[in-house]
């Protein structure tokens, strides 16, 4: 099979240069892209049923189709997949706070805030002594991955927490502190990435500092002043609201980063504000919005697989086993007990907090900014990243909701649990949702709601009058000026809206004293809305 080439090396003389993409070669790619993404869709399935994280089987079809593959695709661009990556980040936390009730994560933001900030700095620490000592690494080498790897992800949170019943005190730490901890891991790599000396501890603490506050503020600035704008501004079409809504979310990130900011703790927060504020259309905005969340994720952690070159995996799989090993055993632990110990949290949930520091796809990710800057022993950074992630990974994901019943902790919480609500599932029962309003001269005024007749499978579940609503009984007098809400299932749905017109220009007794169908044409179907 002949070698689709992407991109150039990170080893001098492993890949050829890669040939001039062609029409013919776009089609290809375009090929290739929709059968990976049909498959990853089917691998939820499977995640589902396995307890397994989806990124797994999302790295595992990257790698598959890569370069020692059954796809022998040699893709090998670092700095393609890190702006990719950030991108899809950005995506995710959007997703992740449009998702995050504000009364659930209110009482966990200081515990989030100090996990964020103290607990950060404490499995840096950690594990970078751990990566010196045992494994032999320099000190930046030990000093980049401690700070790759203190980043708990927001995907794997957020796909693996939401499967898994725990009280809202534990989910609430874990989201927001996968949403906030991104900002300061993000200055750490980069100072640790930046040829010649490092910037001095108490510069670094001065820089995350500002940029966390001016990212905070944009966020909430940009969250609140579109929330105003939408439920303000009417916009021509309910499909434009979700458009919207993510557009604001991205924003919220480039004028973050724009200043100098953290442009992903400012696109969460934004979000979370989005979120919380009753927006019209806001199902549908949920939907696209996780649509959104699932695209980024596949084509993140495909693209990541698709980096990683296997056969160099091997030399570095016990290390990162070492590694992984003083994260999760030492390093959080000690993490979670310094940053909760103002907090009073009890002994279970500290344990669980610290099991469920799910690794991902972001620490993958922010190990390309030293493959991007140059910096010596990258490539065995971004190695042993990758294997101490998906091995990890294997491990936590399944085992903590066994972890969470040994601990007493979720009993109880099923009947709790949200319910996916759709705003109207016409289209599986093959509905239709009609709105009439009466006009002042229309005879419809003073006829009671059992007296419309209507035919089987068709039904007034709603009246509007006086901007208010409420569900009428059979009883109820209709009056000028109310609309009407009706339901109506796909055979009966031109009947019921030729009854309604018959009764608004007959009256109660319409089709007794020969009145038409109102004009309807038998098969049509007009736009659902009118006035009777």
């Amino acid at each position: 099979m002949p070698k689709l080439v992407a991109g150039r090396s990170r080893s001098a003389g492993r890949v050829e240069e890669g040939r001039p993409l062609t029409v013919h070669t776009l089609n290809e790619l375009l090929l290739v892209c929709s059968l990976v993404l049909l498959v990853a869709v089917a691998a939820v399935r499977v995640s589902s049923r396995s307890g397994l994280p989806s990124l797994l089987i999302y790295l595992g079809i990257g790698v598959a189709i890569g370069q020692d593959g059954i796809g022998n695709v040699v893709f090998d661009n670092a700095e393609l997949t890190q702006v990719i990556g950030y991108a899809a980040l950005v995506v995710i936390l959007a997703e992740g706070g449009l998702g995050t009730k504000w009364k659930e994560i209110r009482p966990a933001l200081p515990a989030a805030i100090v996990l964020s900030t103290v607990g950060v700095a404490v499995s840096v620490g950690v594990t970078a002594a751990g990566a010196h000592y045992l494994v032999g690494l320099d000190w930046r080498q030990a000093l980049l991955i401690g700070a790759v790897v203190s980043s708990t992800d927001a995907a794997a949170v957020f796909s693996v927490l939401r499967k898994v019943p725990l009280p809202s005190r534990i989910t609430g730490v874990l989201e927001a502190e996968s949403g906030f901890n991104d900002a300061p891991v993000v200055i750490l790599v980069v100072a640790f990435s930046t040829v010649g000396p490092a910037d001095s501890w108490y510069l670094l603490i001065g820089k995350i500092a500002l940029e966390l506050a001016i990212g905070a503020a944009i966020g909430l600035a940009v969250g609140f002043l579109g929330a105003y704008g939408l439920r303000h501004v009417a916009l021509p079409a309910s499909g434009l609201y979700p458009i919207a809504v993510m557009a604001i979310a991205i924003v919220a990130y480039a004028a973050g980063a724009m200043a100098h900011g953290s442009g992903f703790l400012a696109v969460y927060l934004a979000a979370m504000v989005l979120g919380n504020a009753k927006l019209p259309h806001w199902p549908a905005t949920r939907g696209f919005a996780d649509g959104l969340g699932w695209i980024a994720q596949i084509g993140m952690f495909v693209l990541l697989g698709l980096l990683v070159t296997p056969h160099e995996l091997v030399n570095d799989f016990w290390p990162a086993v070492v590694i992984g090993l003083v994260l999760t055993m030492i390093a959080r632990p000690l993490e979670v007990f310094v940053s909760l110990l103002p907090f009073r949290i009890p002994w279970q949930e500290q344990v669980l907090m610290s099991w469920a520091g799910l690794r991902g796809a972001v620490p993958i990710i922010l190990a390309t900014i030293p493959m991007v800057s140059g910096i010596e022993g990258s490539d065995r950074v971004f190695n042993i990243v990758f294997v101490l992630v998906v091995v990890y990974t294997l491990v936590q994901g399944p085992t903590l909701p066994w972890l969470a019943r040994k601990l007493s902790l979720g009993k109880g919480e099923e009947t709790a649990a949200d319910l996916g609500i759709e705003s109207a599932p016409l289209e599986k029962l093959r509905g239709h949702l009609l709105s009439f309003a009466i006009p002042p001269a229309s005879r419809m005024h003073g006829v009671e709601v059992s007296e419309l007749r209507l035919p089987a499978g068709a039904s007034v579940t709603l009246v509007v009058r006086d901007a208010r609503s409420f569900v009428p009984a059979p009883s109820t007098v209709l009056r000028r000026g109310d609309e009407l809400l009706v339901v109506a299932t796909d055979p009966v749905r031109d009947a019921a809206e030729a009854r309604l017109r018959a009764v608004a220009r007959g009256g109660k007794l319409a089709g007794w004293l020969g009145t038409g169908n109102g004009g309807a044409r038998p098969g049509s179907h007009p736009r659902g809305h009118g006035r009777v």
